[in-house]
């Protein structure tokens, strides 16, 4: 039964990315800005998993894909926090930050994990970016000017930030073993493992599509 359950969630894990990013597309316009950058990161996410699946099933390597979201996603996501940090951090540090991880990514595809490979060191990078910048974020949340400032989609922060604290931080080890998983990916333990790692890809896009449902209601162009 639970062999069942896994194989199901495995083979169906992209329907969230799809769903979501449909329907951020169909909100877009209606966003405030702080969450528009944000769209970003969904909107790239949902186009290259449409792309990433087409390749799979021509019997294509797509692992290319992969290092080019890494860097583009990342920056996305710095945009979105460099919204949130207003007033609050000096945006070079975002900048700085952003840049060294693009720098660092593109040491790792040409001379470190060939581009057709699954790039582990760079997700693994991200990773600890983005749980470093989410629990940032919570700290911020908890201050009451910032709590004032951002009273209308406060709400909507929280829940997108949390699905992104869930994903990166459950997925670190995934990351960083990513090679090994792929090399092993017949036996039990590694199918587990995809089960658990699809899972919280799952409640991550559920956290993104409640703070979008949580938006403003106000029409921002």
């Amino acid at each position: 039964m639970f062999e069942a359950i896994a194989k199901f969630i495995i083979d169906y894990s992209d329907i969230p990315t799809f769903l979501v990013g449909i329907y951020t597309l169909y909100v877009y316009k209606k966003l405030p800005k702080e969450m528009k950058y944000f769209s970003w990161f969904v909107i790239i996410s949902f186009l290259v998993q449409v792309i990433a699946s087409l390749l799979y099933h021509n019997g294509e390597n797509n692992m290319p894909l992969l290092h080019i979201y890494t860097v583009v996603g990342f920056i996305c996501l710095v945009f979105f926090y460099n919204q949130i940090f207003d007033g609050l951090i000096k945006p070079k540090i975002l900048w700085i930050l952003a840049g060294v991880f693009v720098l660092y990514s593109i040491i790792n595809s040409i001379f470190i994990q060939d581009i057709y490979t699954f790039n582990s060191y760079a997700l693994s990078v991200e990773a600890v970016f983005i749980i470093i910048l989410s629990l940032t974020t919570f700290v911020f949340l908890m201050n009451d000017i910032v709590k004032e400032k951002r009273m209308a989609i406060i709400k909507s922060i929280s829940w997108i930030n949390a699905g992104l604290f869930i994903y990166y931080a459950s997925s670190l080890l995934v990351f960083y073993f990513g090679n090994m998983i792929i090399n092993f990916s017949r036996t039990p333990l590694v199918r587990y493992t995809w089960f658990i790692y699809a899972l919280f890809s799952i409640i991550m896009y559920f956290c993104f599509f409640i703070g979008l449902w949580n938006r403003p209601r106000k029409s921002v162009s």
